[in-house]
């Protein structure tokens, strides 16, 4: 998408779009094509982060990253806490204050099951009919529930043209996120034929982060596995 049609549709996320336009340049992404879908976790640990915009925040900035990387702008997103709560979409001509009215939609917050939320957008992709890869921004704040199935699930997905990057809200020295550097590093081809995820904590108050800081470290790992999918053959 150009940056007329977003300055049309969406001209509050016009300067999102630039920055990470420019951190897609940096990365050399630049014309690169994806279908970019958003995990939001409703555990209840995350009330906080509703309440505050956090949650809202990040996927404002997943749109600008869309709008780059997908000619629709549309970003598909899972709520998941022990279950899938809901799935929905964002488009560029409605995001506004729409992550907290469909999270208020989805009623009780349970556990966090990374499972469940990852298989439906494998799911998702397929049934769509992509043809470019996906890149997926999974936001957290904690541990799974059941790890080996996160971690099976993972594992069997690295033969797709899916990339995981997991975006923790938090304590960055906290335990349990111990996990999530534990997907991230995952043996190849032991474990997986590719390295097919990343990870960065994005702090106790994300909002802080720069848009430019947060770019940088969504694409950061994106770029290489693109080379190594395409080398793969996973991506043609």
């Amino acid at each position: 998408m150009d940056l007329t049609k977003v300055q049309a549709a969406a001209p509050k996320l016009l300067d999102l779009y630039k920055s990470a336009r420019i951190s897609l340049e940096k990365a050399g992404m630049a014309g690169r094509r994806a279908a970019v879908y958003l995990v939001l976790d409703r555990s209840g640990s995350m009330r906080g982060y509703y309440k505050d915009g956090s949650v809202q925040h990040l996927a404002e900035r997943a749109l600008g990253l869309s709008a780059n990387l997908d000619d629709d702008g549309t970003v598909p997103v899972v709520f998941f806490s022990t279950e899938v709560d809901g799935i929905a979409e964002l488009g560029l001509d409605d995001y506004e204050g729409r992550v907290n009215a469909l999270h208020d939609g989805y009623g009780h917050m349970g556990r966090t099951n990374y499972h469940l939320a990852m298989q439906a957008v494998i799911d998702h992709y397929a049934e769509s009919g992509a043809t470019d890869p996906a890149f997926v921004v999974f936001q957290t704040d904690g541990g799974p529930s059941s790890r080996a199935a996160a971690e099976h699930v993972l594992c069997t997905a690295a033969k797709l043209p899916i990339f995981w990057q997991f975006v923790a809200f938090g304590d960055p020295e906290d335990k349990q996120f111990a996990f999530l550097r534990r997907l991230d590093e995952l043996p190849v081809p032991t474990r997986r034929v590719i390295d097919n995820a990343g990870f960065f904590a994005a702090g106790r108050n994300p909002r802080s982060l720069s848009d430019s800081e947060l770019y940088h470290q969504l694409t950061r790992e994106f770029s290489t596995w693109l080379t190594a999918a395409t080398d793969a053959g996973i991506i043609r």
